[in-house]
């Protein structure tokens, strides 16, 4: 197998094969998962402590299966009472989280760079867990497999990304990897909406879903990130639901087998129909939440193999 990466700061650094590797590694995860004995030992005497800066429900669970899956000690952080409350800086709690010798630290910040910047510091495996506006590389990795599965391929499709893509991490991430993998990859959404710079980014830029979502193969839709918001980017949610909200009618534009996707939470009424959500033969929104715990047992595992190899 090959994959080379000390850490898993996003996906920008890593080659098609790389990719491949943790994707063909979590589809044995995917099986162990489903398996009536779900454990394994590959990280056992290691390590992981979770910190996240920011609220989570799927991603921080996620994470903590898959170590716990993988015989891994297992440590989440409160970081919501820590010392940076009392006015630690990030890098002195990094070199305290050093000192006690952790192997793999996961880590979500609200600031772009700051997991990077935790990685310079620290002597162990650093997992980007979604940092600001920058990256949020398990969770393409995730998608990528979701995609792989239902399509039984990862290249040549045309993937439409609908929605709040300027304050979106996992489009960044997906953009990068689905590039990176040969696909084709449309932008839906308003242009407050819309990056800037988005020109540059390799991709078809739509205003218009019907058009935009025309013979795609994979829709992805994103929820509006209003936390992130500090201004009337849309007029309202009814009428953003209106023009950008994905319903039947909408659907019908994309491929009859095109898929749904959405990495949640999810705001039904706003960015999604409740009954296209729930869709079985369309909605794939289940299986990313299932793939997610096996990709990020499949990173651990090939994370903690260098680690070892460094040792």
């Amino acid at each position: 197998m090959t994959f080379t990466a000390r850490h898993l700061l996003g996906i920008e650094p890593l080659h098609p094969v790389e990719i491949t590797t943790v994707l063909d590694l979590a589809e044995h995860y995917v099986d162990l998962n489903r398996s009536s004995v779900k454990h394994s030992d590959v990280l056992a005497g290691l390590t992981q402590i979770n910190m996240f800066f920011e609220a989570s429900t799927r991603t921080q669970a996620s994470f903590e299966l898959a170590g716990k899956r993988l015989g891994a000690d297992v440590m989440n952080m409160a970081m919501a009472s820590s010392s940076l409350k009392k006015g630690e800086t990030l890098i002195d709690t990094a070199l305290t989280l050093n000192a006690m010798h952790p192997d793999l630290l996961v880590v979500r910040h609200p600031a772009s760079g700051a997991v990077n910047l935790l990685a310079e510091k620290v002597n162990c495996a650093v997992l980007n867990a979604g940092d600001g506006r920058h990256e949020h590389p398990t969770q393409a990795l995730l998608d990528a497999l979701t995609i792989r599965r239902a399509k039984g391929r990862l290249h040549r499709l045309t993937v439409a990304i609908c929605g709040d893509i300027a304050h979106s991490r996992v489009a960044r991430s997906n953009l990068i990897l689905l590039g990176k993998m040969e696909n084709r990859v449309r932008l839906i959404g308003p242009p407050t909406l819309m990056p800037a710079g988005v020109a540059e980014f390799g991709c078809e830029v739509f205003d218009d879903m019907r058009a935009g979502l025309e013979g795609a193969d994979v829709v992805m839709m994103l929820r509006l990130q209003r936390e992130r918001m500090d201004g009337g980017f849309i007029p309202s949610e009814r009428e953003y639901y209106h023009r950008f909200g994905l319903d039947a009618e909408k659907l019908g534009y994309a491929k009859p087998d095109a898929i749904v996707m959405h990495p949640g939470p999810m705001n039904r009424g706003v960015e999604i129909d409740g009954t296209i959500a729930d869709d079985i033969n369309r909605s794939v929104i289940q299986e990313q939440v299932e793939m997610g715990v096996a990709v990020r047992m499949a990173a651990m595992d090939l994370l903690a193999r260098n680690l070892r190899k460094d040792r």
